[in-house]
């Protein structure tokens, strides 16, 4: 198994798709030789994009908690001009975002003409995290899996292509993880103790989240649920998937200015 693509309307059961799956791969030492020729060729296709100023990336990175956002961004982006890359990591609202649409905050975000952006977290917060806790009326939220459908559209009719990526871990790789931050004293400032709340909440987010599979995943956006127990897996089929989609593209240098083969600098 490697990445499941949820079809528009698909009812996905994440109790039947193994995180800990790596596909044809055995091992890590496997994998590396592809994951390096991948990052190499995203820094090639990133330099195209950037200068032929026509396309962007959406990236879209969703997880529960110690699921590998960063881990991800800082692996496969490892290759990438940041100059051309814009990390947003969406936290709980400020009291200004919350006086707005629950998109006012995501769509200044979005990655302009030439760049590729990355959500750490995004816009399906609001449909999860806000349902989970009932933050707001049923109504509200339900409402919103068309709000992000229209807002998506929306991108993609102006030249955003969009991944989005649910990284899929165990809830058994989850504790490890978390005990790691609170035994490796480098990793404790990672450790936030309402992470452990929000773990007793587990079965509620897997539903949260299926549902957002199930009602946004239209051709034009839809989600990649990644097997994430293994990071080096991880990291190798969703570099796989950026360097694919950046190909089909198509993308070209811009034509230089004429005359230039008689140019002298003297």
């Amino acid at each position: 198994m490697s990445i499941v693509v949820v079809k528009p309307g698909q009812k996905i059961n994440l109790n039947k798709i193994d995180p800990g799956s790596t596909g044809k791969f055995k091992n890590k030492s496997e994998a590396k030789t592809q994951l390096s020729k991948n990052i190499k060729r995203m820094a090639e296709l990133q330099n195209i994009l950037y200068a032929e100023g026509k396309h962007s990336l959406l990236i879209v990175l969703q997880a529960m908690d110690a699921g590998g956002k960063d881990g991800t961004i800082r692996s496969i982006m490892s290759g990438v001009n940041p100059q051309g890359v814009r990390v947003t990591s969406f936290k709980k609202p400020t009291e200004e975002e919350l006086a707005h649409d629950f998109l006012w905050r995501i769509h200044q975000a979005a990655p302009a003409r030439g760049m590729i952006g990355i959500f750490n977290r995004s816009h399906y917060e609001d449909v999860l995290v806000v349902r989970v806790h009932n933050l707001v009326p049923k109504k509200v939220w339900q409402a919103r899996y068309e709000h992000i459908n229209n807002f998506e559209r929306l991108l993609a009719d102006n030249g955003v292509t969009i991944l989005k990526f649910y990284l899929h871990i165990s809830k058994d790789e989850q504790k490890e993880r978390l005990q790691a931050r609170l035994d490796q004293p480098h990793k404790r400032w990672k450790f936030n103790p309402g992470d452990l709340q929000e773990r007793e909440l587990w079965d509620d987010y897997m539903h949260a989240f299926e549902t957002a599979f199930e009602k946004c995943s239209p051709d034009y956006a839809p989600w990649h649920i990644v097997p994430a127990n293994k990071k080096w897996y991880r990291n190798l089929v969703i570099s796989e998937k950026i360097v694919e989609t950046l190909e089909k593209l198509n993308l070209a240098y811009p034509e230089p200015a004429a005359g230039l083969n008689d140019v002298v600098i003297v």
